[in-house]
């Protein structure tokens, strides 16, 4: 993969990242990044990294967020799958300005469609839609 990518690749490539490191927990995140730039061809791009990153220094309170939105399931019970898919979307969602929120949550549904089960995308759709409905309006709005 090239340093040029769309924003759906970069998107895709950070899902990749946030799940393997969900199976890697106590490794340096730095390394862990570099291993897969190398190793697995992720690309250096800055969506990528900044995702990454953000995330993991925000992974307690998006983990929160996202635990108070699904309605009694606790993040340790989601699929693997689900809750990379939930972590990458509700950074974007707080902390990504630049990206509708109406784009997030149909990014974060293709992305369950390619790698996750069937009965996952209404899991998926609900939480976020109910992330969205915890945003101060002027975020909402930005859809």
């Amino acid at each position: 993969m090239s340093e040029k990518m769309t924003r759906r690749e970069a998107r895709e490539a950070a899902f990749c990242l946030i799940f393997e490191s969900d199976f890697r927990e106590g490794e340096e995140r730095e390394a862990l990044y570099a291993n897969s730039v190398s190793n697995l061809e992720i690309p250096k791009n800055k969506y990528v990294k900044t995702v990454y990153f953000g995330l993991a220094e925000n992974i307690a309170d998006i983990d929160a967020l996202i635990a108070k939105c699904s309605l009694g399931w606790k993040t340790e019970r989601m699929t693997h799958v689900s809750r990379a898919i939930l972590r990458l979307a509700v950074y974007e969602m707080l902390f990504m300005e630049d990206i509708p929120v109406k784009v997030t949550i149909n990014e974060a549904l293709e992305l369950s469609k390619k790698y996750d089960e069937e009965k996952a995308r209404a899991f998926v759709n609900g939480v976020l839609n109910a992330v969205k409905n915890t945003l101060p309006p002027e975020e909402s709005a930005n859809e």
